[in-house]
């Protein structure tokens, strides 16, 4: 297990314009690629392309196949696209043992500006400084969240806010995409977007693959639901009773249409049902989860928030 020093000396150590870096395989990101409930074919598929990366890339020329590295994940907010990207990283790096791998996360919004240019040069600098000096020092898996606000479609642009350096710097992330994949067949890109239609088009092109994740069915909802209910049951026994309950697939049945997280957060909510169960979370009933995926649906159906 890693100590509090490691982690001190990864943040130190970290590469300008990375807001975090880790050491990989990283079990606790493992416990996130477990916790997305997902088809299991879309979860293999997703390490198959992953460590393809690392196997193929260094050995065919890009005129044959043209691998840039880069992963895409797509769908509605909620859905676990994030964490699904940091429990990629830790499975790729637990298939090579002794790989020394590194899980960069960046933050895009750190590297906008309204000042012009400087969006531009911070792109540039973040890629063929930072993470080109990381992908030299041994297999790096870099994640790009919310990728739309790096590489935001030029043809949608209005005219306003500075349009000019935005297109530079969505041509500073193609232009750098292309030279680091070739000079880095050891460097993998993770990329998330809860607004495809917003990225552009020519980053969609250099995608490797491109996933969408869905909302969960009625299965992965009552999956979701259970492992939530028996979650809190190893501190609140009564509660763990609830996943064997003959209504639990109503449950589930009211909870499509609902993100992963918002049934969790709904399960919440069905604990502050009444002062009483917030008081003694374990006075929650059925009835009380019905009563939450139905709020929580109807807050969605009519343009609320997701709770």
């Amino acid at each position: 297990m890693r100590n509090l020093a490691a982690v001190r000396e990864d943040d130190l150590n970290r590469p300008k314009g990375i807001q975090r870096m880790r050491r990989l395989p990283d079990p606790k990101l493992g416990a996130l690629w477990d916790s997305i409930i997902l088809d299991d074919r879309l979860k293999a598929q997703l390490i198959s392309q992953a460590m393809l990366n690392f196997t193929l890339r260094g050995k065919i020329d890009r005129s044959v196949i043209p691998l840039h590295g880069v992963i895409l994940l797509v769908g509605p907010p909620g859905t676990g696209k994030t964490s699904l990207a940091r429990g990629l990283a830790h499975r790729t790096a637990e298939s090579f043992q002794g790989g020394g791998f590194r899980l960069l996360e960046v933050e895009p919004h750190a590297l906008t500006s309204s000042a012009m240019g400087k969006t531009q040069r911070a792109v540039s600098d973040l890629f063929s400084q930072s993470i080109a000096e990381a992908a030299a020092g041994g297999p790096t898996i870099v994640l790009l969240d919310e990728v739309e606000t790096l590489a935001a479609d030029r043809s949608k642009m209005s005219l306003e806010a500075n349009p000019i350096d935005i297109h530079r710097a969505t041509d500073a992330v193609l232009v750098q995409l292309d030279a680091l994949a070739d000079q880095h067949p050891n460097l993998l890109f993770l990329a998330t977007s809860n607004f495809p239609q917003a990225v552009d088009a020519a980053f969609t092109s250099r995608c490797d693959l491109v996933m969408h994740v869905p909302l969960p069915d009625r299965e992965a909802c009552g999956r979701i639901l259970k492992e939530c209910l028996s979650g809190l049951g190893k501190t609140y026994p009564a509660i763990g009773k609830l996943p064997a309950s003959p209504h639990i697939e109503r449950c589930a049945a009211e909870c499509v249409g609902l993100d992963g997280r918002a049934i969790r957060k709904m399960v919440a909510n069905a604990l502050a049902s009444s002062p009483q169960t917030a008081m003694n979370p374990e006075r929650v009933t059925i009835e009380d989860l019905l009563a939450a995926a139905r709020a929580a649906k109807a807050s969605r159906t009519q343009g609320g928030k997701t709770p």
